[in-house]
């Protein structure tokens, strides 16, 4: 009554909000951008990708009749008509761009970006260079006049922009609490792992499900995966081998415990040890993740093999016969605990920095000494890194191909077993298809139980409240268990790389001893010749090859993982679980069959990547995807939500809270995904080893090759350049990236002070 004495109106407008305004049209303008995106996609860039030629080298033809013209041309002069359904939809999306934001808006933006999107996938995967690509559509609808390639430049921004606008329209429609750049970062990631991860592995997984005439038959899948050689217990009766699947599973088991274990020790002694030697122990902690996984197989066979020093010794003291006794499941499961245990390191490294002090110095004013606060406070705060590098400690093991091959011996896995199958004189896809669903089903099940584990329980430990507190040294029990166990594995790794190393300064190993370079001048000798310098050397070629192309894929792979990590620690939406199952994925199936995968997948339109360097860039990508997401999830566990609420309180939008409040406290994790990403690509084998060409050649097929012919000094020393190479590169990355800033003063100099405080408690 009294609002109504002095003029005011029950149907006041509410007052203007400026920050809302401002947020409304920022949100306006990245519409309408990718409205004209989308169609100047369809007008100015080449719709199909010519063969032997870029897109930049085909834009002259974007306005005629030849195959490099824009998708307004296709359609229209060369018969192409399904391409106006792209077209039909950006039109669509362009009339909701303009009206104000709000469910209308959301409708329009929704069906026209997913219309084209669906209309263009469609399309796409139905009709192919020869007309239909099924010979069901050809039996329905007769012969197909006209055909397509694969997709081009104008045809993947086109589809881009069709994708986004319709994660904005469901963002307008109230899903996503209305966020844009969440709705647009789901509905992003979640098509490309159903392009580059899902769908080459379900064209691979598939051909379990056919019988020898090409019929779907679940009998022949049932046939092909229960047998005796997968699941056969005959050893518990009489000391008859495994199946494989117990192999692979017993052997993921421990692989899995004994890296997370020693990951948590040499984190530990990293983060909360003495300062002298820390460098050198990172260091040492990283090289098994520098070096192509064959080096540390040929390291081992010199150290235990039947010809090895360790052998020689115990005849020559003991009279000891040497045996084969390495080769089998004790061989691989020291070579994996090499091959992973940096992955648990750099994991719980980022773990262990993100544990408050005033927890642990809380616990010490109530009286509590160190050790109680070690196993009390400490310990309980790693559970989520500890799962996180468990999981990925297993689908490692899994997954691992070059180990078992190199020392395995008789003893056999999934994956070695999938190989052959592939590769091997019976080329039986569907044998090696339905090793590959055990394979998943073994990651399916760690992944459900690591879930159950950790549940709803909180470990945030980085809030937005002052930390200066000191972090607590390690008790004094702990502290020489971690150096009992840890300073011998690390002299271990240190005694392995060194006979790796010497193996490219002798001439022959085994034979003749003598120092030379010429292995490194084969390799990599520089001449100058009329025109200037001239790289002689034999590897080049695969080297900078391997360069560009792990340059290119290692921060895209970060990103992308971190972006993975923060979508599923901070929002919540249907389909989340099915959505990081999918982040895991690549990791579930063996390297050889995921490079299989991609020939079947995209060597054919829509996709036709066959040959080029961007199949081997996407298949480093999605390959190494999981360890950024892991080591991002277990990162944000620890961080508190108020930095992100406070943040968005302050006006900020999602993606300014995300890249300057919460990116910057997840360097540990970034640093991990970084250097994880940009290592594998360098030394992966399995994955890639299908798709490399003479134009494509990388470092690690080259190598295999001169093992193949005899030329280990040679091997060995490329070994060497690329571990001093990606040695730099770690370097390079941890300064650029730097370290975390916590505000705390630092570690304790000593256990005295520690000592003392517990007194004044």
């Amino acid at each position: 009554m009294e609002a109504r004495s002095i003029g005011a109106s029950p149907r006041a407008a509410a007052p203007r909000n400026p920050a809302s305004e401002a947020a409304a049209r920022r949100t306006q303008r990245w519409i309408r951008a990718w409205v004209l995106l989308g169609l100047a996609a369809y007008l100015l860039l080449p719709w199909y990708a010519i063969q032997d030629a870029t897109w930049y080298e085909a834009v002259p033809q974007v306005f005629g009749g030849a195959e490099g013209a824009n998708g307004l041309m296709q359609a229209a002069l060369q018969g192409r008509v399904w391409l106006f359904v792209g077209l039909a939809g950006l039109l669509v999306c362009a009339i909701g761009a303009w009206l104000p934001p709000g469910r209308a808006q959301g409708r329009w933006l929704l069906a026209g970006g997913a219309g084209g999107a669906l209309g263009l996938a469609l399309a796409g995967f139905a009709i192919g260079a020869r007309g239909w690509a099924f010979a069901a559509l050809e039996a329905r609808f007769g012969e197909l006049g006209v055909n397509q390639f694969g997709i081009g430049a104008g045809g993947f921004v086109a589809l881009c922009a069709l994708v986004l606008l319709a994660a904005f329209g469901i963002a307008r429609l109230g899903r996503f609490k209305g966020d844009l750049f969440v709705a647009a970062s789901v509905l992003g990631c979640g098509v490309l792992m159903a392009l580059f991860i899902a769908y080459p592995v379900s064209r691979a997984l598939s051909g379990a499900f056919l019988d020898e005439d090409g019929r779907v038959s679940m009998a022949a899948f049932l046939a092909r995966v229960f047998t005796e050689r997968i699941w056969g217990l005959g050893c518990l009766a009489g000391g008859v081998r495994c199946g494989v699947a117990w192999n692979t599973l017993v052997l993921a088991l421990l692989t899995a415990a004994g890296t997370t274990f020693l990951g948590t020790l040499m984190a530990l002694m990293a983060e909360r040890g003495s300062r002298r030697g820390q460098g050198a122990l990172r260091v040492l902690a990283l090289l098994p993740i520098i070096t192509p996984p064959f080096v540390v197989g040929l390291g081992l066979i010199l150290l235990f093999g039947r010809a090895g020093i360790v052998n020689q010794l115990l005849e020559s003291l003991f009279g000891i016969e040497p045996t084969r006794w390495f080769y089998g499941m004790p061989g691989v499961l020291v070579a994996q605990l090499f091959a992973f245990t940096p992955i648990a390191f750099m994991i719980m490294r980022g773990v262990v920095q993100g544990i408050a002090p005033s927890l642990e110095e809380a616990a010490q004013m109530l009286r509590a000494d160190r050790r109680r606060a070690f196993f009390t406070i400490t310990l309980p705060l790693l559970k989520p890194g500890l799962a996180n590098a468990f999981l990925v400690g297993f689908i490692e093991s899994i997954a691992d191909f070059g180990n078992p091959v190199v020392v395995g011996g008789q003893f056999s896995v999934l994956s070695t077993d999938i190989f052959f199958a592939i590769v091997g004189a019976q080329y039986d896809q569907g044998r090696a298809a339905s090793l590959a669903w055990v394979l998943t089903l073994f990651a399916l099940g760690v992944f459900a139980l690591q879930r159950g584990l950790l549940g709803k329980q909180n470990y945030t430990t980085v809030s937005g409240k002052g930390d200066a507190g000191i972090p607590m040294a390690l008790p004094d029990g702990v502290r020489r268990t971690i150096h009992c166990i840890a300073l011998p594995w690390i002299a271990f790794t240190a005694v392995v790389y060194l006979f790796a190393f010497a193996g490219g300064f002798v001439q022959t190993w085994g034979r003749d001893y003598s120092f030379t370079l010429q292995h490194f001048k084969t390799a990599f000798a520089l001449e100058w010749g009329q025109f200037g310098l001239v790289w002689a050397g034999t590897a080049w070629n695969s080297l900078l090859t391997t360069l560009k192309l792990a340059g290119i894929s290692a921060p895209i792979t970060a990103a992308l993982g971190l972006l993975i990590a923060w979508l599923l620690a901070r929002n919540e939406f249907k389909g989340q679980g099915a959505f990081e199952f999918g982040a895991l994925l690549a990791f579930a199936i063996p390297g050889t069959v995921l490079g299989v995968s991609y020939i079947l997948a995209f060597n054919v339109p829509p996709f036709e990547l066959t040959g080029t360097g961007l199949i081997i860039v996407l298949c480093f990508m999605f390959r190494n995807l999981p360890v950024g997401v892991r080591a991002g999830t277990a990162a944000f566990k620890q961080l508190d939500r108020s930095l992100d609420e406070a943040s968005l309180m302050l006006r900020a939008s999602t993606s300014q809270t995300l890249f300057k409040v919460v990116l910057p406290l997840l360097k540990p994790a970034l640093v991990a995904a970084l250097v994880y990403s940009f290592v594998r690509a360098m030394t992966t084998v399995s994955a890639v080893i299908f798709l490399v060409t003479a134009e494509n050649e990388l470092a690690t097929t080259y190598i295999i090759g001169r093992v193949g012919n005899g030329d280990y000094g040679i091997a060995l020393a490329y070994c060497t350049v690329l571990m001093i190479l990606m040695s730099l590169a770690i370097a390079l990355v941890q300064w650029v990236v730097g370290e975390r800033r916590l505000g705390r003063r630092g570690t304790a100099p000593g256990h005295q002070g520690h000592h003392k405080m517990e007194g004044l408690a």
